[in-house]
């Protein structure tokens, strides 16, 4: 007996976009696609998808529509007049933008009829349909169960709430970790890459902190920092707060004289003194997210 795949259409070919469209192809998948630039739908056409001529074309051809655009204003921009053709249609944006705009792109799309499911995919276009992949979604939980089956194709899905902000959040947050993490390394690179020492050399001692930091072990701060913020308790005794500000004080010194940019090192300097200046120095290093959370007002 022949299994009926769920029919999707694809708005937006980027690099993201078309991506899913061939991984959904692959699958079994109808897949209808349109883009602005209706020459980068010609691979996928090959493969068997259907071009759509116009956006209401598209929103028309299928139920789910999943869209993967440069942010969520290109949603606007590419349905147009066309948000008759919402009425009834599970959207499911992929973009990227900022909470407060993935929740009036619910409200707006409530006003049309249509049910938006907010998504943050985890993981570069090489790794959408292989197996780690992942992608934070948000909205109205039935609309989502009744395509998991389909998304599921592209990446696991993860849901994190009703609230259509909360996919951008856990999203952001985890590309936070991703940027600052990667630029920290690199930043230790080009550190000790001033005194001749290769990238590779000193690319095994970097990987065990960062995995370290993870583990369950005397230097899993990840779990002990979680445990502490959950308290609100930051035991400070073995190393406080002020002795590691100094400390970040000596690695603007050492990047300077490095002749490195040290726009990084000196902000996150600058937090561990802010941190200091209002009452933690002889708190631990988990102080720091009481700074973070409480801002000096303007």
């Amino acid at each position: 007996m022949a299994t009926h795949k769920t029919p999707v259409t694809v708005i937006g070919l980027g690099p993201m976009g078309a991506t899913m469209a061939q991984t959904f192809l692959k699958a079994g998948h109808p897949v209808t696609v349109w883009n602005r630039t209706a020459s980068k739908a010609e691979p996928l056409v090959a493969q068997g998808a259907t071009l759509a001529a116009t956006p209401a074309d598209a929103l028309a051809a299928n139920e789910l529509v999943v869209i993967s655009q440069i942010d969520y204003q290109a949603m606007y921009d590419s349905i147009g007049s066309a948000t008759d053709a919402l009425k009834g249609k599970v959207l499911v944006n992929l973009s990227s933008d900022t909470p407060e705009k993935l929740r009036a792109a619910n409200d707006w799309a409530a006003g049309h009829g249509a049910d938006l499911i907010t998504g943050g995919i985890m993981t570069p276009p090489p790794g959408i349909g292989e197996p780690g992949a992942y992608t934070f979604y948000s909205g109205s939980e039935a609309a989502l169960e009744k395509h998991r089956e389909t998304l599921k194709v592209l990446t696991d899905v993860t849901y994190v709430g009703e609230d259509h902000g909360l996919a951008m959040l856990y999203y952001t947050a985890q590309l936070f970790i991703f940027w600052s993490s990667l630029a920290s390394y690199m930043h230790a690179v080009a550190l000790v890459g001033s005194a001749g020492v290769a990238p590779e050399a000193f690319r095994p001692y970097g990987a065990a902190t960062i995995g370290d930091l993870a583990s369950d072990g005397p230097m899993g701060f990840v779990k002990i920092l979680t445990e502490e913020i959950e308290k609100g308790e930051y035991p400070g005794e073995l190393n406080s707060l002020l002795m590691q500000a100094v400390s970040a004080d000596h690695v603007v010194e050492a990047s300077k004289a490095a002749g490195l940019d040290t726009g990084f090192p000196t902000a996150l300097r600058d937090l561990f003194w802010r941190a200091v200046d209002r009452g933690h120095g002889a708190d631990g290093l988990g102080s720091l997210y009481e700074a973070i959370k409480n801002p000096p007002k303007a």
